[in-house]
């Protein structure tokens, strides 16, 4: 016999995702690019990931596979009505737990030559923090595509959701337990032309295209009239949730 509190939960769960991931995108707002230039801070953490991406990726994978499982399970028990299947579909997807299809961009970012040289008169020559792409450089991005309406946003083969963490080190990404190197990609589903006008008005992206104008780092826009974005499969870390009113001791 099918517990009628369980549907009530796997929604609220659901919800939580979809609230967090709209913070998600406040904390990016906020964050403005901070300089994140200098990496020494992080780089015995990217060594220490490195020796574990392997086992890292690996278990990402058994645990999506048993949420797959669990949630197809639940679909199958949960005796909800359509109306209540349909709810629970479109908090997964916004949560980003599901795949979305649709048109979108696709912003490629990569380091310049390693022997680059200033591209322009009364450009000093540049330092090897100059020619890398920087955390603070995909958070920019990122950030503009979410403020240009993206519906859901990737990182390299990674969905973004309320829980990830865009970091690098030197130019190594780390992205939820893996390790990337340049050029890295970040794809978005969304209107291509509000998304491309947030590109260009934000202050951090054009920053950084002031490198790539300067050394030579590497940029581009690709549009895309149909791209469609996984649904996050590994681990979450969000375990709980607290209503602010209970937490400041309401």
């Amino acid at each position: 016999m099918t517990d009628s509190r369980f549907r009530p939960v796997r929604l609220a769960t659901a919800g939580v995702f979809a609230l967090a991931g709209f913070l998600f995108w406040v904390s990016f707002n906020t964050a403005q690019g901070t300089d994140l230039r200098t990496d020494d801070s992080m780089l015995r953490l990217s060594d220490l990931i490195e020796d574990r991406s392997d086992d890292i990726e690996a278990l990402n994978e058994s645990v999506g596979a048993l949420r797959r499982e669990v949630d197809a399970l639940a679909r199958r028990d949960s005796g909800g009505t359509e109306t209540e299947k349909r709810a629970f579909e479109e908090l997964e997807r916004t949560a980003g737990t599901r795949k979305l299809s649709g048109s979108g961009l696709t912003v490629t970012l990569d380091d310049a030559p390693p022997d680059a040289t200033a591209r322009m008169p009364g450009i000093p020559e540049p330092q090897p923090n100059d020619l890398v792409v920087h955390q603070q450089d995909l958070q920019a991005v990122v950030n503009a595509l979410w403020a240009g309406g993206a519906e859901g946003v990737k990182v390299m083969d990674q969905r973004l959701i309320s829980t990830s963490a865009v970091r690098c080190v030197g130019n190594t990404l780390i992205l939820q337990g893996r390790l990337y190197s340049p050029p890295y990609t970040v794809t978005a589903v969304g209107d291509p032309d509000r998304m491309r006008e947030a590109l260009d008005a934000a202050p951090a992206v054009r920053n950084y295209r002031e490198y790539v104008d300067a050394y030579g780092l590497g940029w581009s826009v690709d549009e895309h009239d149909e791209v469609t974005l996984p649904g996050y499969s590994g681990a979450v870390d969000l375990s709980r949730s607290t209503p602010v009113g209970e937490a400041a001791g309401g």
